[in-house]
């Protein structure tokens, strides 16, 4: 936040119509304090600050130039720009800045840590423990003053990635065992225990329950394949096409979106873990063709069920995105990383603008 209690006042003085000299000696400094306070080299002293604000007839917020709203939308506004960057090196620069700027924030505060940190999964103990007094300082200010619930787990998430960082695993999965919800009392599956089993409401929500934790399964029945250890890359590659295909057919002969669901979920695990832990350009792209074909087929089923197009808002920033498009743009987009040097492959700029 840029302090600009300086020009304030300056435009405070002149709008008095007084001199430095005059306001030097109404607060008993000299006239070159004022000068440098105005030029913004100095500050006043803390003890000044309210005489300051008296003489002018403001509050020290309008003197600091504290205004609470411009400052929430400049918040906001380096949010956004760092969700559109967060994987990349720009979107380092970007939360960086803007906790130096706004070290208060909650949600500045959450981004830092874990873009400092590594995101949520293979972390690296050794970064963990390098930062382990300033991510413990964040947590505790959150969990000691936000009320947003899922702000606060992640703290609770960095306190137990850091015990096992240190070596004291049984710690972490207490946290995990004690702070975090099991899967039957999950507000999910109490939201649908809520209606009766024969309303509508009911049958909407447990049917957006299904897609939700199709979805969930499938991508980790995705990780199982990729990481299975007795399965070469080439192997997981040709399991990906192969289970891809079977879920597609699935829902090519029945119609239920359940499958799809899955096909979607499933086929864009294998791709990510194919593009970034060495799969070839060809087996990513295979992948990435039947994903994008699915990811055509959710968005035109979507349109016909309120419970599917609830469940995969999560593929797009809002409900109304169009998941192919937000998909397109995410991979066309990359400026840096494994994603832009496959833009640079023929065959890979083929299949974007094939579903363009």
């Amino acid at each position: 936040m840029e302090i600009t209690i300086g020009a304030n006042i300056k435009r405070l003085r002149t709008a008095k119509n007084i001199t430095q000299e005059q306001l030097s000696a109404a607060m008993n400094v000299t006239c070159a304090a004022v000068s440098k306070w105005e030029r913004g080299e100095t500050y006043p002293d803390i003890t000044l600050l309210q005489p300051l604000a008296y003489f002018f007839g403001v509050t020290l917020d309008e003197l600091m130039g504290y205004d609470q709203e411009k400052i929430r939308a400049e918040i906001d506004k380096a949010i956004a720009l760092y969700r559109q960057n967060w994987n990349n090196k720009k979107g380092r620069e970007i939360i960086v800045k803007a906790y130096r700027d706004y070290p208060n924030d909650y949600w500045i505060m959450h981004y830092y840590m874990w873009n400092m940190g590594g995101d949520f999964a293979d972390n690296d103990p050794a970064v963990l423990l390098a930062h382990k007094d300033e991510f413990l300082a964040i947590c505790e200010k959150i969990l000691e003053g936000c009320t947003e619930e899922n702000l606060r787990l992640d703290a609770w998430n960095m306190r137990a990635k850091i015990l096992h960082a240190e070596g004291k695993t049984q710690e972490a999965l207490e946290i995990y065992k004690t702070k975090f919800t099991d899967w039957y009392t999950t507000g999910e599956q109490k939201t649908e225990q809520l209606f009766s089993k024969d309303t509508s409401e009911y049958y909407f929500h447990v049917q957006k329950n299904m897609f939700e934790l199709a979805d969930f399964a499938a991508d980790k029945f995705g990780r199982t394949v990729f990481f299975a250890p007795s399965l070469s890359l080439g192997e997981r590659a040709e399991r990906a096409l192969r289970y891809g295909d079977l879920m597609l057919r699935a829902f090519a002969e029945t119609g239920e979106a359940f499958f799809l669901m899955q096909a979607k979920s499933f086929l864009g695990r294998m791709e990510n873990d194919l593009c970034y832990r060495g799969g070839t350009d060809e087996q990513v792209i295979a992948v990435m063709e039947k994903n994008l074909y699915a990811a055509k087929l959710l968005e035109e089923s979507r349109a016909q069920n309120q419970a599917l197009s609830h469940a995969a808002d999560r593929y797009g920033e809002t409900a109304q995105e169009n998941l192919l498009r937000f998909h397109l743009d995410a991979r066309r987009n990359a400026t840096a990383g494994r994603r832009a040097e496959l833009l640079k492959n023929p065959a890979y700029r083929a299949v974007l603008d094939q579903y363009r």
